[in-house]
């Protein structure tokens, strides 16, 4: 049987807390989501002036990340490098914005958000993530 790493109430809290700050130092208006390793939600954030679609954006770019066990913006690169067929993915967020959560080699969760640019959804996410002793 093999064990792997999960998401506890205190590491999606401080997930939560690091990509707020984030965002907030930089004057960014954005929703930050947390997913389990599934793409199931565990915390949704939208700061305040956040457009409202940054909602559905942010859950969307984290589950992509999760399930697909990679940075949502890898599927972006892909399809404009000419690989279109990611256009009929079953993912809805192929944009920038989603990192996976990895602990010893495992996609345990991944953290989306949207708001601003893409670049700097990753970089609140990362900072995020940046939090837990991996």
């Amino acid at each position: 049987m093999k064990q792997k790493y999960v998401l506890a109430g205190a590491d999606v809290a401080g997930i939560l807390q690091h990509a707020r700050a984030e965002a907030q130092a930089n004057k960014w208006a954005v929703t930050i989501a947390i997913v389990d390793d599934g793409g199931h939600p565990l915390a949704l954030e939208r700061l305040d002036g956040a457009a409202p679609v940054s909602a559905y954006i942010a859950v969307e770019k984290a589950r992509t990340s999760a399930m697909g066990r990679r940075p949502s913006g890898d599927y972006e690169d892909m399809i404009k490098a000419g690989r279109n067929a990611f256009l009929s993915a079953p993912l809805t967020a192929m944009l920038e914005g989603g990192v996976p959560i990895v602990a010893d080699g495992q996609v345990i969760g991944a953290v989306g958000v949207s708001g601003v640019k893409s670049d700097q959804d990753a970089q609140v996410a990362r900072a995020g993530i940046a939090s837990l002793a991996l």
